[in-house]
C-alpha cells in the first residue's frame, strides 16, 4: 500500500453538550472531499482520542466511512495502552472497511515503554494479528514517548508494518529511518513546520493536523513538490508556519477555532479542554487570515 499526499487527522466534532454531533461529521467529510486530499486518519491525538470511549471511536469510524469518497483512503487510529485492545479496535475498523491503522506508543508505564525492546514486542505483537497492514506513531511531545530512528528501522522488517508517522520535526530521525528502513517503508511528517524539507527528504506525504483548517494550503506544498515548483513550496511553506505556530501554541481548542473561521465546523473541544480565551482567538484569526478553507 502506498500513502502519499496529505491526510488530516480529523478533529472529532462535539455539541456543546460533549456529545458527538454527527451532522458536523458529515458537514466537515463532504467539504474536504471536495479538495485534493488523500483521504482521513480517524480518532488520531487532533481527534482527542484519548477521551472518547471504545463505542464512540467505532461510531466515528462508521459515520467517517459513511461520508468519505470512494478514493479517500480511511486510516484508524486504534492506538491503546494493551496489545489485546489495540488489536480489537484495528480489526473492528478493518471490518469497516479502513485499510491501516495508525498505532501511536503507549506511554502509561513510562519507565517500560521508553525501552525498545518493550517498544518492539508491543507493535510487533500488533501487527502480527492485525487484519490490515499498521504505520507506528511517534510524538514524544504528548506521550512523553520518543520511538528512535534505530527502533523503527527493526520494526520496518515486519511485513506489516508499513510506515510510520513522526510528529517530531526531527529532520535527523527522518534521514535515518529513510536511509536503512527496508525499501518501501514509508514515512508521514506530522508537523506542518517541517512537511517542506520533509519531503525533500524523503517523506511520502503528510498526516497533518493543520489540513482540518487548511487544507489547500497544505496539499498546495504537496502538488509544489510533486511538480518541483521550489519557489511556489518556500512560499507556501513560509505561509503555513506562521499559522501552525499558532495552532501548535494553543493546540486542539485553537485547531477548532480556526476550522470554524474557514468554515468547518470545529466547535468545542470536550472537558477538560476549552475553547480558547478571547486573547487567543485573536492571535488564530490574525494568523489565518491568508489562509481560507
Amino acid at each position: 500500500m502506498k500513502i502519499q499526499g496529505i491526510l488530516p487527522p480529523i478533529a472529532t466534532p462535539f455539541d456543546h453538550a460533549g456529545n458527538l454531533y454527527a451532522a458536523k461529521v458529515q458537514h466537515n467529510v463532504e467539504k474536504w472531499n471536495k479538495t485534493t486530499l488523500a483521504g482521513y486518519v480517524v480518532c488520531g491525538s487532533t481527534g482527542e482520542d484519548v477521551f472518547l470511549s471504545t463505542e464512540e471511536k467505532v461510531t466515528l469510524f462508521e459515520l467517517v466511512a459513511k461520508y468519505a469518497a470512494p478514493e479517500k483512503l480511511l486510516i484508524a487510529g486504534t492506538g491503546m495502552e494493551s496489545v489485546k485492545e489495540t488489536i480489537c479496535l484495528t480489526n473492528r475498523a478493518a471490518e469497516i472497511g479502513y485499510k491501516a491503522a495508525l498505532v501511536r506508543t503507549p506511554n502509561y508505564f513510562k519507565t517500560q515503554m521508553t525501552q525498545p525492546a518493550t517498544q518492539m514486542l508491543y507493535y510487533r505483537a500488533v501487527a502480527d494479528q492485525a487484519k490490515i497492514p499498521v504505520l507506528l506513531y511517534n510524538w514524544p511531545l504528548m506521550t512523553g514517548i520518543d520511538l528512535p530512528a534505530e527502533t523503527a528501522v527493526a520494526l520496518s522488517e515486519h511485513p506489516n508494518i508499513i510506515g510510520m508517522k513522526d510528529s517530531s520535526g526531527n529532520i535527523q530521525r527522518l534521514m535515518e529511518v529513510v536511509r536503512d528502513a527496508r525499501p518501501g517503508f514509508q514515512f508521514l511528517v506530522g508537523s506542518p513546520a517541517t512537511l517542506w524539507p520533509s519531503l525533500l527528504m524523503g517523506a511520502s506525504g503528510g498526516i497533518l493536523a493543520f489540513a482540518n483548517a487548511a487544507p489547500y494550503a497544505t496539499i498546495a506544498i504537496w502538488e509544489a513538490f510533486r511538480t518541483r515548483e521550489e519557489e511556489a513550496a518556500r512560499d507556501w511553506q513560509t505561509r503555513v508556519g506562521r499559522a501552525a505556530s499558532a495552532t501548535s501554541k494553543y493546540g486542539v481548542p485553537g485547531l477548532k477555532h480556526a476550522m470554524d473561521l474557514n468554515g468547518y465546523y470545529g466547535g468545542p473541544p470536550r472537558l477538560p479542554l476549552s475553547v480558547p480565551t478571547p486573547e487567543a482567538k485573536r492571535a488564530i484569526e490574525e494568523a489565518f487570515k491568508d489562509l481560507k478553507g
